[in-house]
């Protein structure tokens, strides 16, 4: 596939999430398998990513240079430019290259007549560079409306990070293989990853590499997850051979952690849709663990349609969410979030948390988590359980789990910020059934 190819690819995948309201993951699924050559289908995921990461920035450019807005019949013109700035700015390719690939693509989607405002506009990009942009901008004022509520003193910290790549975060699958031998294969692989004292399972790759580069991750020695999921483990921590349930399991990387760490526990994952449990289902079989796992397409919530009355030992509560702690790994939930989706996932959450609890088993822990930083699902969602729940306490977390959030009926949660210490935004609650 040539050049090109790949730019009208990023085109076409910006346009339909930016303006017909797709979904970048369901986009680009559909996008890169007509890609060949690996690089060419990391070269098209990272173009929509940084183009949709630095959209305020490329507004501004287009606001700034363009003599009027572009008509509602542009939408694709203005995905391609956004392609372009992307390639000049935030991956730095080279000038030339980027220029006449991106130009030769506004000709090949039919725009011929506009390939030369395309080349004056990415021109005078490399020249004067691209505005700072207003990162407040691309985000729903109901949402700013809420950060400033509940982070009134990093509200600008949490738009920077939010619009920031993310460093690549691996987890070494200890049945498989040690930290320091994948680290050394790594590196044997020009891969550079550093293993923080923190997180055991853990290294961090600052400058990302495609999947499919990694030495080990089709034999299932690693994987990609974020530090922020990985400590979902440590929050949980079951005891040796326990039983184990995974409430929201898909796609499987946190069950398949905890999996790797104790092969003996007795899981079952349950996930509401049977399409997204084939993925843990694949997670599993690529680490060769969870033969003896059970997987149930059920509505965790309606506990008397599945369980077997058998309570478990501890429950892990992977929330459906807003997403918010992880803009920057998910650009597109900036354009597809809806106010009114907050009280639907707040009232789907209560739900989880009231038909889980009844199988916990006395003395059995249930951790609550989300990649939320909205107060509304984190702590006032616990603080609410907490006073509807007489026999449910919060153990506390330490502060690798990130900041401390007191909760009015007693105990702590912690919350992380995106990008603080490299990770995604995340909360946890770690609560207790007493007896």
């Amino acid at each position: 596939m040539s050049g090109t190819a790949t730019r009208v690819a990023a085109a076409q995948v910006l346009d339909a999430v930016l303006h017909r309201g797709r979904s970048l993951k369901a986009e680009l699924a559909n996008a890169l398998p007509k890609f060949s050559d690996p690089r060419d289908r990391a070269l098209v995921e990272a173009i929509c990513f940084a183009a949709l990461r630095q959209r305020a920035r490329y507004d501004a450019a287009l606001s700034n240079w363009m003599p009027k807005p572009l008509g509602r019949r542009d939408g694709e013109l203005r995905a391609l430019l956004y392609a372009g700035f992307a390639q000049l700015d935030a991956l730095g390719l080279p000038a030339h290259a980027a220029v006449a690939e991106t130009v030769e693509a506004t000709r090949a989607l039919h725009r011929t007549h506009q390939a030369g405002l395309v080349n004056a506009l990415l021109r005078r990009a490399v020249r004067d560079g691209l505005p700072q942009g207003d990162a407040a901008s691309t985000w729903p004022d109901w949402l700013l409306a809420q950060l400033r509520r509940d982070w009134p003193d990093d509200i600008e910290a949490i738009l920077k990070a939010s619009a920031e790549a993310g460093p690549l975060w691996l987890r070494v699958n200890r049945q498989r293989s040690t930290r320091a031998s994948t680290g050394e294969r790594l590196h044997a692989s020009g891969i550079e990853a550093h293993a923080p004292e923190t997180l055991a399972d853990a290294l961090r790759v600052d400058t990302p590499v495609p999947v499919s580069a990694l030495p080990g991750f089709a034999d299932g020695e690693v994987s990609v997850q974020d530090a922020s999921a990985q400590l979902v483990a440590d929050a949980l921590a079951p005891i040796a051979g326990t039983r184990v349930l995974d409430a929201c399991a898909a796609p499987g990387g946190k069950a398949a952690h905890l999996l790797e760490r104790d092969p003996s526990l007795r899981l079952t994952a349950l996930d509401v849709d049977a399409a997204r449990l084939q993925r843990v289902r694949a997670t599993f079989t690529r680490l060769a663990l969870g033969r003896d796992a059970q997987l149930q397409v059920v509505d965790a919530a309606d506990a008397a349609t599945w369980w077997d009355g058998v309570p478990f030992d501890a429950i892990l509560l992977d929330a459906p969410c807003s997403a918010t702690g992880i803009v920057r790994r998910q650009p597109d939930v900036l354009l597809h979030r809806r106010e009114s989706d907050i009280a639907a996932l707040v009232a789907t959450q209560a739900r989880l948390l009231d038909g889980l609890w009844p199988a916990l088993a006395p003395g059995g822990v249930l951790l609550y988590a989300t990649c939320s930083i909205l107060a509304d699902e984190n702590a006032r969602q616990i603080d609410a359980f907490l006073a509807r729940t007489p026999d449910a306490r919060a153990d506390p977390l330490d502060e690798r789990f990130g900041r401390e959030i007191p909760f009015k009926n007693g105990g702590v949660g912690r919350q992380r910020l995106p990008g603080e210490d490299g990770m995604d935004g995340f909360f946890y609650a770690r609560l207790r059934k007493q007896s």
